[in-house]
C-alpha cells in the first residue's frame, strides 16, 4: 500500500510526495525519518510502526522517494539527489528541524545524499542492507550483483514513445521485489507475496505508472557511487547488514565503513539471518540500534 497522506514541495517545480508520519506527533521526542527500498512504499516500515516501544522514543516519518508511492512529480526526469532534497523539503514543511535517518537498500544512499547536502540537520543514520558505490564492475567482484545484466530488458520493455494506458508492471518484476528483499533461505510467506503484489500493481499502472517505474530503475542503474564523499560525514553511522543479503552481500560494507573517517561514530553489524529489507527481517536489531544511538545522540 502507498502513503495515505501527501504533502507538497517545491523542489523541482513541485513534488506531492508519499509520506506517513506516526500519531501523537510528540514534540518532545526526536524524529526519525524512513525511506524505503526500490519498488516499495511506506508500507516497508510498517513492522517499525506498529512498535509501541519504539514510538516511545522517537517519532516516525517515512517518505516515499521520487518514483515510488504516492509520490508524484511534474518532471519526468530525476536522480536520487532530488528524492534526497525532496525529503528534507518534507521535514521542513512539517516543521521538523533535525532527525535521524533510516535508511534501506535504495533508501540507504537516499538518506547518505540527505547528510551530505544537509549535515546540520542530521543527527545519525542508520543506512540497511546498502552500498555507497555506484552499481561498478568493483562490487561484482566483492559479491554485488548485477543489475543491469538483470534488469535491463525491463527498461528496454517499458521505453515508449506513446502513451501506455493498458499498462501494468510485469508480474516478474512484482515478484522479484518480494523475493530479493524478504527471503531469508526458507522463502516469503504467501501473504507477504500477495500483498506487495497487489501494491505494485497499484502503484505502477497506466501511462503515468510505467514513465514512474522506469525513471526509478534508471535512477538505480545510473546512479553515481558516494566513496569519495563518506569521509565528510560528521554524524554517527550505525551500518547493519544482513548475512543473508542476495543483492550487496557482506564484503562491501566492511570495506565501505571505513570511509567514513570525518564520523564521531562509526559501526557496522553483520547480522545473522538478515536479508535485503534489513529493516523488515530484523526489526528488533534494528529498533535496538536505532534507541541506543538516540539515548547517545539526542539532546532536547
Amino acid at each position: 500500500m502507498a502513503a495515505k497522506t501527501t504533502i507538497n514541495v517545491p523542489h523541482l517545480g513541485g513534488i506531492r510526495a508519499g509520506y506517513r508520519l506516526s500519531t501523537p506527533f510528540n514534540k518532545d521526542l526526536p524524529t526519525t525519518v524512513l525511506i524505503n527500498s526500490m519498488c516499495t512504499t511506506v508500507s516497508l516500515y510498517d513492522v517499525q510502526f506498529a512498535s509501541e516501544s519504539l514510538k516511545a522514543a522517537t517519532n516516525l516519518l517515512a517518505i516515499e522517494p521520487l518514483g515510488h508511492g504516492a509520490t508524484s512529480c511534474r518532471s519526468e526526469h530525476f536522480t536520487y539527489w532530488d528524492s534526497a532534497i525532496m525529503a528534507v523539503q518534507v521535514m521542513d514543511a512539517l516543521k521538523i528541524d533535525k532527525a535521524f535517518l533510516i535508511g534501506t537498500s535504495q533508501g540507504g544512499w537516499i538518506v547518505m545524499r540527505m547528510v551530505l547536502l544537509f549535515p546540520e540537520r542530521i543527527l545519525g543514520i542508520l543506512p540497511l542492507g546498502t552500498s555507497m558505490d555506484s552499481e561498478s564492475a568493483d562490487s561484482r567482484t566483492k559479491g554485488a550483483w548485477d543489475p543491469l545484466t538483470q534488469l535491463g530488458p525491463f527498461l528496454t520493455k517499458w521505453t515508449s514513445p506513446t502513451p501506455t494506458p493498458d499498462f501494468v508492471v510485469d508480474e516478474v518484476w512484482r515478484g522479484m521485489v518480494a523475493s530479493l528483499g524478504f527471503d531469508t533461505g526458507s522463502g516469503v510467506p504467501e501473504d507477504l507475496l500477495k500483498f506487495w503484489d497487489e501494491t505494485l500493481k497499484d502503484v505502477y499502472k497506466g501511462d503515468e505508472g510505467r514513465r514512474k517505474v522506469r525513471m526509478a530503475l534508471i535512477c538505480l542503474l545510473e546512479r553515481d557511487g558516494l566513496l569519495l564523499r563518506l569521509g565528510d560525514i560528521k554524524c554517527p553511522v550505525h551500518w547493519m547488514q544482513g548475512t543473508q543479503d542476495p543483492v550487496f552481500g557482506s564484503q562491501l560494507p566492511q570495506e565501505q565503513i571505513e570511509r567514513f573517517t570525518g564520523s564521531v561514530e562509526k559501526k557496522l553489524s553483520l547480522v545473522e539471518g538478515g536479508s535485503h529489507y534489513f529493516n523488515a527481517t530484523k526489526p528488533q536489531e534494528v529498533e535496538n540500534a536505532l534507541v541506543e544511538m538516540i539515548g547517545k545522540y539526542w539532546k532536547k
